[in-house]
């Protein structure tokens, strides 16, 4: 039955009337659940879209031809996407490992360890990372970092030579200086969850570690890092999504090589560089075009998945938290269901 709520006076209570009072929530719940399901049909409707236009290059050479293909030759009408999705995962990869690190020591200084005077100052500075245009990264890329760190790759491409994937001739624009400009552009958003992330760790953890003899330190690796790893791990995937759909920065930087490199120090190709630089001379060429749109195809299911990877590394971070527990820090889940 429905509870009759009054008041003092013996009035009714102004959450107790007639049922059309509360037809404003009925219809806020429908208009939300509306603009839940239109962005579901949206990427539905990119998905039908970009299969629809990239049909001409996969009718042709297929989709696991036209994927896993080693040959993109624009003169011979030759399409395989293999050595630009090669090339995006080295890329993204090279950054996640420079990037996410930096960005978690960056937002544990600015919480645990910073004076708090220099605790606003330091995160607008980190911040402003984010509001540099990749084109402003990618020229400093091309102009600085790869004449600049030309003789320095060259140097850990003959010092670790004896490992995979490492040694061999430095021409410049490579996947490691591509690498090293995405590592730049995540840092800002993943430290920005990284210390959103931090920051609501209970006081009493902390203390808690402190009072047992523990070290700043071990406080940290004991009671922050534990609590807040879900978070952290949605933050490094969105990176992931970021770096994986930059073009720009990355077009001027990783050399727009259309082949595998031998080295983290060969140039190479991306997906998205690929469709950036090709795209206007694609446009009396139905076939190429078509080549284009399922490169991007590609690139969309790999975002997909990033995110879907995403979102099961937080849930069962979760799972494992609430196992033991500890309690879900907020705002973990919300990093990993942000589209990148």
């Amino acid at each position: 039955m429905e509870a009759h709520v009054a008041t003092p006076g013996g009035a009714p209570s102004i959450f107790e009337g007639a049922p059309g009072a509360r037809a404003a929530d009925r219809v806020f719940r429908s208009v939300l659940t509306a603009l839940a399901l239109g962005i579901l049909a949206l990427i539905v409707f990119f998905f039908v879209f970009l299969v629809v236009k990239a049909n001409p290059a996969l009718s042709r050479f297929g989709i696991f031809g036209f994927t896993f293909n080693n040959d993109w030759d624009v003169s011979r009408s030759t399409y395989g996407a293999w050595p630009l999705l090669v090339g995006t995962l080295i890329t993204s990869g090279i950054a996640l490992i420079i990037g996410v690190p930096v960005a978690i020591a960056t937002a544990l200084y600015i919480n645990e360890l910073c004076p708090r005077r220099l605790r606003g100052p330091l995160t607008v500075l980190v911040e402003l990372l984010a509001a540099v245009p990749s084109v402003v990264y990618g020229l400093w890329g091309f102009l600085v970092l790869v004449p600049k760190l030309k003789g320095a790759q060259q140097s850990l491409a003959d010092t670790f030579g004896f490992l995979p994937f490492v040694g061999g001739h430095v021409a410049g624009p490579s996947y490691f200086i591509a690498g090293l400009i995405l590592a730049i552009m995540i840092l800002p958003i993943v430290s920005a969850i990284s210390r959103e992330v931090m920051s609501t760790v209970p006081a009493d953890h902390k203390e808690a570690a402190l009072a047992l003899g523990a070290t700043r330190w071990e406080m940290i690796r004991t009671a922050v890092l534990p609590y807040s790893r879900s978070g952290v791990v949605g933050g490094a995937m969105l990176g992931l999504g970021r770096a994986i759909g930059e073009t720009i920065a990355v077009t001027l930087v990783v050399g727009n090589a259309p082949q595998i490199g031998k080295s983290l120090f060969d140039q190479g190709y991306t997906l998205a560089a690929v469709i950036v630089n090709e795209f206007g001379e694609a446009a009396t060429d139905r076939l190429h075009t078509g080549a284009l749109i399922a490169a991007g195809l590609v690139l969309f299911v790999l975002t997909l998945l990033v995110n879907a990877a995403a979102r099961a590394l937080v849930s069962r971070a979760e799972r494992r938290q609430r196992a033991t527990g500890g309690a879900v820090p907020a705002g973990a889940a919300a990093a990993a269901r942000v589209g990148a």
